[in-house]
C-alpha cells in the first residue's frame, strides 16, 4: 500500500502540513534545548519542552502565538490546566538549573527555575526541608499548597526578585517596591498593570483571619507592618497561568523562618472562592489577556 505522502511525492503534489507539526518543526530547528512530541492527535496535540535557555522559552511564546498553541508549566503536582486545542509544557531541568550564592557575604541566591529543591536544602536552607527534593524551583514557587502563607506575610517565602517574560513578551524584573525601590517599572506595561493591581487590591473582599483566599496574592502590595512591598511576591503559587519566570532571587535567611506548627490553615469555603472569582479573573487578565498561558495550572 503506497501512503499518501508517497503518492502526493509520486505525482507531485505537496502534502499540507498540520499547524502543529509546523509549530514543532520550527520549534525544534531553533532551540537549544529538546522538544518531546507527546501526542500528535488532532485537537489534543501536546508536547514537552526541556529549554536549554530563556531563549528557547522566548522563541516558543512566539511561535505558540502564531500556531495557536497553549503553554503550561510542566511538574506541577495537582495539576489540571484547562485547555482545549494544543498546548506545550515547559519542563526546565538540568539546562537551566544555576543556583549560586550572590557573593560571599550575602544570603542571596540566584536560581533558576530547573533547579530542584533537593539541591537548595543541600545548600542550607533549612525551611524547605519537608519540600519534595524532586520538585523544580518553577513548580515550588507556583505551587500553591507551597505559599499558604498568613495574610500580609508573603515575605517568609524568601522570594527576594523574579524575571519573568509576560505573554506579550515583555521581560521584567520584579522586587521590592517603594520609596527605596532601586528597580522602576521600567517598561510601559509595568507602568500601567502595577498601579492597575494597586487599585484591585484596595477592592479585595474581606478574607477570614489571616487567610488569604484569592487565587493570587495581592495581598502581597499590603503587607505586614514589619515588611515592605514586593512585587515578586504577586507570583507565589501562581500555578504557571501568569508568566514564565526565568529566575528567582531567594533569600536564604528568610527560608530558616517557619510559620509556627500550630497555625491552622482553615480550607477555602465554596462562598469564599466565588467572591474572589473576578478578582483572581482581573489579576490574570492584566498578566495575560490573550490566555497564553494555560489557566488554571492548579486547584487546592
Amino acid at each position: 500500500m503506497v501512503s499518501s505522502s508517497r503518492r502526493a511525492f509520486l505525482s507531485g503534489r505537496t502534502v499540507s502540513q498540520s499547524p502543529w507539526a509546523a509549530f514543532c518543526q520550527r520549534l525544534r530547528r531553533d532551540i537549544q534545548g529538546v522538544l518531546v512530541e507527546l501526542d500528535s492527535s488532532p485537537g489534543i496535540e501536546q508536547g514537552r519542552l526541556h529549554p536549554g535557555s530563556s531563549a528557547d522559552v522566548e522563541l516558543a511564546r512566539q511561535l505558540a502565538i502564531e500556531y495557536s498553541v497553549q503553554l503550561a508549566l510542566d511538574g506541577l503536582p495537582m495539576a489540571n490546566p484547562y485547555h482545549t486545542g494544543a498546548v506545550l509544557y515547559l519542563a526546565p531541568d538540568h539546562r537551566m538549573a544555576r543556583c549560586e550564592r550572590l557573593d560571599a557575604a550575602s544570603s542571596l541566591w540566584f536560581v533558576q527555575p530547573g533547579c530542584l529543591m533537593g539541591e537548595l536544602e543541600a545548600q542550607g536552607f533549612s525551611g524547605l526541608a519537608e519540600v519534595n527534593p524532586g520538585l523544580t524551583v518553577a513548580a515550588w514557587l507556583a505551587d500553591r499548597r507551597h505559599h499558604m502563607w498568613p495574610q500580609g506575610f508573603t515575605q517568609l517565602s524568601g522570594v527576594e526578585h523574579a524575571s519573568i517574560l509576560l505573554a506579550d513578551g515583555t521581560r521584567a524584573n520584579l522586587g521590592p517596591f517603594g520609596a527605596n525601590n532601586k528597580n522602576p517599572l521600567n517598561s510601559m506595561r509595568l507602568q500601567q498593570m502595577i498601579p492597575a493591581l494597586f487599585q484591585l487590591q484596595a477592592t479585595c473582599p474581606a478574607h477570614p483571619e489571616h487567610y488569604w483566599t484569592a487565587r493570587y496574592r495581592l495581598d502581597a502590595l499590603q503587607p505586614d507592618a514589619a515588611y515592605g512591598i514586593n512585587l515578586a511576591h504577586l507570583l507565589l503559587g501562581h500555578g504557571g497561568d501568569l508568566a514564565w519566570v526565568d529566575w528567582l532571587v531567594l533569600d536564604q535567611h528568610m527560608h530558616a523562618l517557619a510559620v509556627p506548627q500550630d497555625w491552622q490553615w482553615p480550607m477555602p469555603q465554596d462562598t469564599d472562592v466565588i467572591a474572589t472569582q473576578d478578582l483572581d479573573e482581573a489579576v490574570r487578565q492584566w498578566f495575560d489577556p490573550a490566555g497564553l498561558f494555560s489557566y488554571p495550572g492548579q486547584e487546592l
